[in-house]
Protein backbone atom coordinates (compact mmCIF):
# COMPACT_ATOMS: atom_id res chain seq x y z
CA UNK A 1 0.00 0.00 0.00
CA UNK A 2 1.01 3.63 -0.51
CA UNK A 3 0.92 6.96 1.28
CA UNK A 4 1.66 9.81 -1.11
CA UNK A 5 0.90 12.83 1.06
CA UNK A 6 3.03 13.32 4.19
CA UNK A 7 4.46 16.35 6.03
CA UNK A 8 7.39 16.04 8.43
CA UNK A 9 8.90 18.89 10.44
CA UNK A 10 10.40 20.12 7.16
CA UNK A 11 6.94 21.64 6.66
CA UNK A 12 5.97 24.64 8.77
CA UNK A 13 3.06 22.63 10.22
CA UNK A 14 4.72 19.22 10.63
CA UNK A 15 5.00 17.69 14.11
CA UNK A 16 7.11 14.54 13.63
CA UNK A 17 10.56 13.88 12.26
CA UNK A 18 10.95 12.23 8.88
CA UNK A 19 12.69 9.28 10.57
CA UNK A 20 9.72 8.72 12.90
CA UNK A 21 7.30 8.91 10.01
CA UNK A 22 9.36 6.43 8.04
CA UNK A 23 9.33 3.97 10.94
CA UNK A 24 5.56 4.30 11.28
CA UNK A 25 5.18 3.64 7.55
CA UNK A 26 7.20 0.43 7.92
CA UNK A 27 5.12 -0.67 10.89
CA UNK A 28 1.96 -0.06 8.85
CA UNK A 29 3.22 -2.34 6.10
CA UNK A 30 3.37 0.39 3.45
CA UNK A 31 5.29 -0.33 0.26
CA UNK A 32 6.03 3.24 -0.77
CA UNK A 33 5.73 6.74 0.66
CA UNK A 34 6.26 10.26 -0.62
CA UNK A 35 7.10 13.28 1.51
CA UNK A 36 5.19 16.26 0.13
CA UNK A 37 6.10 19.29 2.22
CA UNK A 38 4.37 22.63 1.77
CA UNK A 39 5.23 25.41 -0.61
CA UNK A 40 2.22 27.57 0.08
CA UNK A 41 1.88 31.30 -0.53
CA UNK A 42 -0.42 33.59 1.43
CA UNK A 43 -1.51 36.23 -1.10
CA UNK A 44 -1.83 38.86 1.66
CA UNK A 45 1.34 38.03 3.62
CA UNK A 46 4.41 40.26 3.60
CA UNK A 47 6.66 37.21 3.46
CA UNK A 48 6.40 33.55 2.49
CA UNK A 49 5.49 31.95 5.81
CA UNK A 50 4.67 28.48 4.48
CA UNK A 51 7.74 27.65 2.38
CA UNK A 52 10.28 24.97 3.28
CA UNK A 53 14.03 25.47 3.15
CA UNK A 54 15.53 23.43 0.30
CA UNK A 55 18.78 22.69 2.13
CA UNK A 56 16.91 21.39 5.17
CA UNK A 57 14.73 19.34 2.82
CA UNK A 58 17.77 17.72 1.21
CA UNK A 59 19.63 17.21 4.48
CA UNK A 60 16.58 15.56 6.01
CA UNK A 61 15.44 13.26 3.24
CA UNK A 62 18.48 12.25 1.21
CA UNK A 63 19.99 10.12 4.03
CA UNK A 64 16.71 8.24 4.59
CA UNK A 65 16.76 4.61 3.51
CA UNK A 66 14.95 1.43 4.46
CA UNK A 67 15.15 -2.00 2.80
CA UNK A 68 11.41 -2.61 3.10
CA UNK A 69 10.16 0.76 1.88
CA UNK A 70 10.55 2.92 -1.21
CA UNK A 71 10.86 6.64 -0.41
CA UNK A 72 9.94 9.31 -2.93
CA UNK A 73 10.37 13.06 -2.62
CA UNK A 74 7.74 15.57 -3.62
CA UNK A 75 6.01 18.73 -2.57
CA UNK A 76 2.53 20.16 -2.09
CA UNK A 77 2.26 23.46 -3.93
CA UNK A 78 -0.47 25.91 -2.96
CA UNK A 79 -2.06 26.99 -6.23
CA UNK A 80 -3.49 30.46 -6.70
CA UNK A 81 -5.04 31.65 -9.96
CA UNK A 82 -1.99 33.83 -10.70
CA UNK A 83 1.09 32.06 -9.24
CA UNK A 84 2.05 29.82 -12.15
CA UNK A 85 5.49 31.40 -12.46
CA UNK A 86 6.15 30.84 -8.76
CA UNK A 87 5.57 27.12 -9.26
CA UNK A 88 7.95 27.06 -12.21
CA UNK A 89 10.61 28.70 -10.03
CA UNK A 90 10.00 26.30 -7.14
CA UNK A 91 10.38 23.31 -9.44
CA UNK A 92 14.01 24.41 -9.93
CA UNK A 93 14.79 23.96 -6.22
CA UNK A 94 15.70 20.27 -6.72
CA UNK A 95 14.49 17.21 -8.64
CA UNK A 96 11.04 16.09 -7.42
CA UNK A 97 9.23 12.82 -8.00
CA UNK A 98 5.75 14.16 -7.45
CA UNK A 99 3.86 17.46 -7.24
CA UNK A 100 0.51 17.86 -5.53
CA UNK A 101 -1.33 20.99 -6.61
CA UNK A 102 -3.65 22.06 -3.80
CA UNK A 103 -5.84 25.09 -3.13
CA UNK A 104 -5.90 26.43 0.44
CA UNK A 105 -6.64 30.15 -0.02
CA UNK A 106 -9.95 31.46 -1.29
CA UNK A 107 -10.79 35.14 -1.72
CA UNK A 108 -7.20 35.67 -0.51
CA UNK A 109 -8.06 34.04 2.84
CA UNK A 110 -6.84 30.82 4.43
CA UNK A 111 -10.03 28.83 5.01
CA UNK A 112 -8.46 27.10 7.99
CA UNK A 113 -9.37 30.29 9.90
CA UNK A 114 -12.80 31.82 10.64
CA UNK A 115 -12.64 35.02 8.58
CA UNK A 116 -13.39 33.31 5.26
CA UNK A 117 -16.53 31.69 6.67
CA UNK A 118 -18.00 34.86 8.15
CA UNK A 119 -21.23 36.18 6.57
CA UNK A 120 -21.52 33.28 4.15
CA UNK A 121 -23.93 30.40 3.95
CA UNK A 122 -22.35 26.97 3.58
CA UNK A 123 -23.64 26.80 0.01
CA UNK A 124 -22.00 30.13 -0.82
CA UNK A 125 -18.69 29.11 0.76
CA UNK A 126 -18.57 25.78 -1.06
CA UNK A 127 -19.45 27.41 -4.38
CA UNK A 128 -16.65 29.97 -3.99
CA UNK A 129 -14.13 27.25 -3.15
CA UNK A 130 -15.03 25.07 -6.11
CA UNK A 131 -15.05 28.04 -8.50
CA UNK A 132 -11.55 29.08 -7.45
CA UNK A 133 -10.34 25.48 -7.66
CA UNK A 134 -11.55 25.44 -11.26
CA UNK A 135 -9.66 28.68 -11.97
CA UNK A 136 -6.47 27.16 -10.55
CA UNK A 137 -6.83 23.91 -12.46
CA UNK A 138 -7.40 25.84 -15.68
CA UNK A 139 -4.44 28.17 -15.17
CA UNK A 140 -1.78 25.74 -13.88
CA UNK A 141 0.04 23.07 -15.84
CA UNK A 142 3.06 22.04 -13.76
CA UNK A 143 1.43 19.77 -11.15
CA UNK A 144 0.73 16.02 -11.21
CA UNK A 145 -2.46 15.57 -9.19
CA UNK A 146 -5.05 17.87 -7.67
CA UNK A 147 -4.88 17.50 -3.89
CA UNK A 148 -7.93 17.01 -1.66
CA UNK A 149 -10.51 18.47 -4.07
CA UNK A 150 -13.11 18.81 -1.29
CA UNK A 151 -10.66 20.20 1.28
CA UNK A 152 -13.08 22.87 2.60
CA UNK A 153 -15.06 20.10 4.34
CA UNK A 154 -12.22 19.46 6.77
CA UNK A 155 -10.91 23.02 7.15
CA UNK A 156 -10.53 23.85 10.83
CA UNK A 157 -12.94 26.81 10.89
CA UNK A 158 -15.65 25.17 8.78
CA UNK A 159 -18.70 25.51 11.03
CA UNK A 160 -20.34 22.25 9.95
CA UNK A 161 -17.62 19.99 8.46
CA UNK A 162 -20.29 18.63 6.18
CA UNK A 163 -19.18 16.73 3.06
CA UNK A 164 -19.41 18.58 -0.24
CA UNK A 165 -22.00 16.62 -2.19
CA UNK A 166 -21.11 15.99 -5.83
CA UNK A 167 -24.69 16.16 -7.13
CA UNK A 168 -25.16 19.60 -5.63
CA UNK A 169 -22.33 21.06 -7.73
CA UNK A 170 -22.32 18.57 -10.60
CA UNK A 171 -21.62 20.99 -13.46
CA UNK A 172 -18.85 22.83 -11.62
CA UNK A 173 -17.16 19.67 -10.39
CA UNK A 174 -17.37 18.12 -13.84
CA UNK A 175 -15.55 21.13 -15.29
CA UNK A 176 -12.76 20.63 -12.75
CA UNK A 177 -12.50 16.94 -13.55
CA UNK A 178 -12.69 17.49 -17.33
CA UNK A 179 -9.84 19.99 -17.15
CA UNK A 180 -7.73 17.50 -15.21
CA UNK A 181 -8.42 14.81 -17.80
CA UNK A 182 -7.65 17.16 -20.69
CA UNK A 183 -4.30 18.09 -19.13
CA UNK A 184 -3.39 14.50 -18.26
CA UNK A 185 -3.51 15.23 -14.54
CA UNK A 186 -4.76 13.06 -11.72
CA UNK A 187 -6.63 13.42 -8.47
CA UNK A 188 -5.68 12.48 -4.96
CA UNK A 189 -7.86 10.55 -2.55
CA UNK A 190 -6.95 12.19 0.74
CA UNK A 191 -7.86 10.06 3.73
CA UNK A 192 -7.65 12.81 6.35
CA UNK A 193 -11.31 13.65 5.82
CA UNK A 194 -12.50 10.40 7.37
CA UNK A 195 -11.96 11.61 10.93
CA UNK A 196 -13.01 15.20 10.25
CA UNK A 197 -16.01 15.09 7.96
CA UNK A 198 -16.71 11.36 7.59
CA UNK A 199 -15.53 10.83 3.99
CA UNK A 200 -12.45 10.75 1.81
CA UNK A 201 -11.48 14.02 0.13
CA UNK A 202 -13.02 13.68 -2.40
CA UNK A 203 -15.38 10.77 -1.81
CA UNK A 204 -16.17 7.74 -3.95
CA UNK A 205 -18.76 9.57 -6.08
CA UNK A 206 -16.11 11.97 -7.40
CA UNK A 207 -13.72 9.10 -8.03
CA UNK A 208 -16.22 7.19 -10.14
CA UNK A 209 -17.15 10.33 -12.08
CA UNK A 210 -13.47 11.04 -12.76
CA UNK A 211 -13.17 7.59 -14.34
CA UNK A 212 -16.35 8.10 -16.39
CA UNK A 213 -14.86 11.31 -17.80
CA UNK A 214 -11.66 9.55 -18.81
CA UNK A 215 -9.49 10.13 -15.77
CA UNK A 216 -6.72 7.61 -15.20
CA UNK A 217 -4.30 8.86 -12.52
CA UNK A 218 -5.28 8.48 -8.86
CA UNK A 219 -3.00 8.61 -5.82
CA UNK A 220 -3.75 7.95 -2.16
CA UNK A 221 -2.41 10.04 0.72
CA UNK A 222 -3.03 10.41 4.44
CA UNK A 223 -2.00 14.07 4.65
CA UNK A 224 -0.20 13.07 7.85
CA UNK A 225 1.42 15.88 9.82
CA UNK A 226 2.59 13.53 12.56
CA UNK A 227 3.77 9.95 12.72
CA UNK A 228 0.54 8.69 14.27
CA UNK A 229 -1.43 9.48 11.12
CA UNK A 230 0.96 7.96 8.58
CA UNK A 231 -0.88 5.41 6.47
CA UNK A 232 -4.19 6.10 8.19
CA UNK A 233 -7.04 4.59 6.10
CA UNK A 234 -4.66 4.24 3.14
CA UNK A 235 -5.15 0.49 2.82
CA UNK A 236 -8.91 0.91 2.53
CA UNK A 237 -8.53 3.84 0.11
CA UNK A 238 -6.10 1.89 -2.09
CA UNK A 239 -8.56 -0.99 -2.20
CA UNK A 240 -11.34 1.39 -3.26
CA UNK A 241 -9.22 2.89 -6.03
CA UNK A 242 -8.20 -0.62 -7.14
CA UNK A 243 -11.86 -1.69 -7.31
CA UNK A 244 -12.74 1.24 -9.59
CA UNK A 245 -9.63 1.69 -11.74
CA UNK A 246 -7.82 -1.65 -11.39
CA UNK A 247 -4.66 0.00 -10.08
CA UNK A 248 -3.25 2.73 -7.82
CA UNK A 249 -0.67 5.29 -8.97
CA UNK A 250 2.67 6.33 -7.57
CA UNK A 251 5.25 8.61 -9.21
CA UNK A 252 8.95 8.62 -10.06
CA UNK A 253 10.61 11.61 -11.72
CA UNK A 254 7.16 13.11 -12.33
CA UNK A 255 5.98 10.04 -14.25
CA UNK A 256 3.02 7.94 -13.05
CA UNK A 257 3.49 4.27 -12.25
CA UNK A 258 0.35 2.09 -12.26
CA UNK A 259 0.28 -0.63 -9.60
CA UNK A 260 -2.17 -3.52 -9.51
CA UNK A 261 -2.65 -4.51 -5.88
Amino acid sequence: MFDYHMHSTVSFDGHSSAADMLQKAVSMGLREICFTDHLDYDPLASKDRFVFDTQIYNDTYLPLQHPELKIRLGMEFGMLPDNQETLKEDLLRRPFDFIIGSVHFFEDLDIYYPKFWENKTMDEAEQICLEQTLLCVRSHQDFDVLGHLTYPSKAGANPTHRPIIYDKYRDLVDEILKNLVKKGKGIEINTSGVDRCGVYLPDETYLRRFKELGGEIVTVGSDAHNAQRVGQYCKEACELVQSIFGYVCTFENRKPIFHKI
